[in-house]
């Protein structure tokens, strides 16, 4: 299939947005900007058998020059779908040229240039935001607003308990970024960095984190995951485990106050609340349509970000802290110590 040419929008109105990745989450993120019928979509991969089938299969326009199309000002917006370390280049190089920037998670595989990228964003007339996609769940924002309002008092502790039989929404993961720390694989930087991303903008950072993570299950790949972990928020002690091979797809998430508790099965797409004097759960259900829900909710997001709407994603400096958390686990699992976050690059 010949590549189109992506110099002529198709509708002036539209906003322009490059895609730059063809993988799973890069796929994703052109049906789910496609569905929002705001954007004409251009993608963009290297791989020209992949860019020439998910150009065709959702009706794109393609490149694979990433750099002139950033260079050629027919794009207003960027999404960057590739493996982590490539993403703070391309957003570097997608400020310098006036283009909003959408990052995938995580920011990147280490702190090195990080800062130059929050300095450019702070110095940009460009969005920029990070695709923590649970920033955006109903049932997540719901209970946010809950625990913030201060009904049940300071939140004391909170616990994370996830896992899923990974191998059957990624067959391919084996042959992914997935497989190799270095480009953002494993349990930590490919799962765990969502909830303690969204955790986070509960409880603010997690100041140090204790470790131990493992191989256990997965085949043919050697990174982990299992993941046990512990982290303080000032005096909010929480605690993570997750892992990627067990049958039942669950995420549980719970906080726990002196005047009673909040309780979130993502899974089931609900929250609810035990108070100090009740018998027994309080739910309120927030369910979503479908898969794509969330990144079209997203997708959404950052479209209105670029208009104006305040931003309900991710910054970059709190990006840079899930990065810190991310490595501090990484150097805990590795060391057996507790690791503080901001030691790390200091």
């Amino acid at each position: 299939m010949a590549i189109k040419n992506f110099d002529s929008p198709k509708n002036a109105e539209k906003h322009t947005i490059l895609v730059i990745g063809c993988g799973s989450i890069g796929e994703r993120h052109i049906r789910c900007f496609t569905k929002t019928e705001r954007v004409n979509v251009t993608a963009c991969d290297t791989d020209s058998s992949l860019l020439a089938l998910t150009s065709e299969k959702y009706g794109a326009a393609a490149t694979s020059d990433w750099k002139a199309a950033l260079a050629s000002k027919d794009f207003q917006a960027v999404v960057i779908c590739t493996p982590a370390p490539l993403h703070v280049p391309m957003a570097l190089f997608a400020l310098e040229h006036q283009v909003h920037t959408l990052i995938e998670k995580p920011l990147s595989h280490s702190l090195a240039n990080v800062d130059r990228l929050l300095s450019a964003s702070k110095h940009s007339l460009c969005q920029t935001a990070v695709a923590y996609v649970m920033n955006v769940y109903p049932v997540l924002s719901q209970a946010r607003e809950y625990i913030r309002s201060g009904a049940l008092g300071p939140v004391k502790q909170a616990t994370v308990t996830a896992g899923q039989p990974f191998y059957k929404y990624r067959p391919d993961y084996a042959k992914s970024y997935y497989r190799d720390r270095q480009s953002g694989g494993g349990a930590i930087q490919d799962a765990l960095t969502h909830s303690a991303n969204w955790l986070e903008s509960v409880l603010g950072p997690a100041e140090s984190v204790l470790c131990d993570c493992a191989h256990q299950v997965l085949p043919d790949v050697k990174v982990e995951d299992t993941v046990h972990l512990n982290a303080r928020h000032g005096d909010v002690l929480t605690n993570f485990t997750l892992n990627q091979f067990q049958a039942p797809p669950e995420n549980t998430i719970q906080f726990n106050a002196k005047e009673g508790s909040v309780k979130i099965e993502l899974h089931r797409q609900r929250w609810g609340v035990f108070q100090e004097d009740s018998t027994d759960w309080d739910w309120h259900d927030a369910p979503v349509s479908d898969a794509d829900a969330h990144f079209l909710a997203q997708a959404h997001a950052f479209l209105d970000q670029i208009e104006g709407e305040p931003s309900r994603l991710c910054s970059l400096a709190a990006a840079e802290q899930s990065l810190r958390f991310n490595l501090a686990a990484l150097a805990s699992a590795e060391s057996g110590k507790r690791v503080f976050c901001h030691d790390l690059g200091n």
